[in-house]
């Protein structure tokens, strides 16, 4: 029913599909040859896998936490998160041509906020131009069957527990057939920011060719779910200078890499209390979607630049319209802790949320919405 016809022979129970014969391969550099390869045969697998997906199974699918986030992931990890109704599956690939078994890295895992619904192993064909999907399982099976490897820190499942027709993922859902997806996970203790550092500096040098595998998966697991710290990494590994530095912003334009987050810098008109004469100064803002609405969070320096104050505001980009009762806007430091004053909440509709900080230079924050915005990954937003 689901199978694509491409020009090749296909088995009775596997899904083949066909590579596009002209990927959109995302240009970012990677840190060792391992990196450069297992980016791209996810970016064949996703680009392969997730049109199929769409058209064929659920039109709301995207990638998990967003596109721009993809070279933080596979910089250290194997798989591509995509989200589809209320549920989440990784795509595991590999140029494996066996099929035995679907290895899954620990941190997919046993990860709280990487968790999956399901695991679906891919073998890809880059020569030939195709993918099989070989099978996929649920959390539960993977973490109730599955056989953990203390040395590459990975689930295993061998073929013979796999489910190999991925058709039946949807016949199950599409009967609201009960089946247990997610098994339980021990949440992991927090880190403060002193020790990310020290784990980033660390890890952040390239000749550590598996970063993975050098500290503690507890702490592992917290400083890569930390989107900004995972970015931070990232970067480091590069050996790119800061990226996220809002008065470098307001100086020399934003960055390229923000720039795919999707932070722009643009000029604000105000006026200030008790004045009649508008005011023009430079800011920065992207736009986010809350709810299914468009808003705008800003970004700018307000009153005497000698005492530092910086101003969050969130707006909706819909002339006229207001803040819905029961949204917040929230600022947390780099190690997510809350500040005094830190959070705008509203009580009833309002033009808009705002916040008002003093921040000496090379402080980080984090903010975020309530509800949090559609493909948000946390960012450490630099002063």
């Amino acid at each position: 029913m689901f199978n694509s016809p491409p020009p090749f022979t296909i088995d009775s129970h596997n899904l083949y599909l066909e590579i596009p014969p002209s990927p959109q391969v995302l240009k970012q550099p990677y840190s060792t040859p391992g990196a450069t390869q297992r980016a791209w045969i996810n970016q064949l697998c996703l680009q392969a896998f997730l049109p199929w997906f769409r058209e064929e199974m659920d039109s709301s699918a995207k990638v998990y936490p967003n596109t721009a986030a993809l070279p933080s992931f596979w910089e250290v990890v194997n798989g591509t998160a995509i989200t589809f109704d209320i549920s989440r599956l990784i795509l595991i690939p590999t140029l494996a041509m066996d099929g035995d078994e679907l290895r899954v890295q620990q941190e997919w895992v046993d990860i709280p906020e990487w968790v999956a619904d399901y695991y679906i192993g891919v073998q890809v064909n880059p020569d030939d131009g195709w993918i099989k999907i070989f099978g996929y399982t649920t959390h539960h099976n993977m973490k109730i069957k599955g056989v953990y490897d203390v040395g590459d820190r990975t689930y295993s499942l061998e073929n013979e527990d796999l489910i190999p027709d991925i058709n039946v993922l949807w016949v199950t859902r599409q009967l609201h057939y009960l089946e247990a997806l997610r098994a339980e996970i021990t949440p992991l203790a927090s880190i403060h920011q002193i020790q990310a550092e020290n784990l980033l500096e660390r890890l952040g040098n390239p000749d550590v060719k598996f970063p993975r595998l050098v500290v503690p998966f507890p702490q592992w697991g917290v400083l890569i779910a930390h989107g900004g710290w995972r970015e931070k990494l990232y970067e480091l590994r590069q050996g790119l200078p800061i990226q996220w530095s809002i008065r470098q912003w307001l100086q020399t334009g934003v960055g390229n890499l923000a720039q795919q987050w999707g932070w722009g810098k643009r000029e604000f008109i105000v006026v200030p209390a008790g004045m009649r004469s508008k005011e023009a100064f430079a800011g920065l803002s992207r736009q986010l979607i809350i709810a299914g609405d468009t808003y705008e969070l800003r970004i700018f320096p307000t009153g005497n630049p000698e005492n530092q104050i910086w101003r969050f505001e969130l707006r909706s980009a819909t002339r006229g319209s207001q803040i819905p009762v029961g949204f917040k806007l929230r600022l947390l430091t780099e190690d997510l802790q809350p500040f005094e004053n830190n959070e705008d909440t509203a009580t009833t509709p309002v033009d808009m949320l705002y916040l008002e900080v003093i921040l000496q230079p090379g402080e980080g924050l984090v903010w975020e919405t309530e509800p949090a915005a559609e493909d948000y990954d946390r960012e450490i937003l630099r002063f």
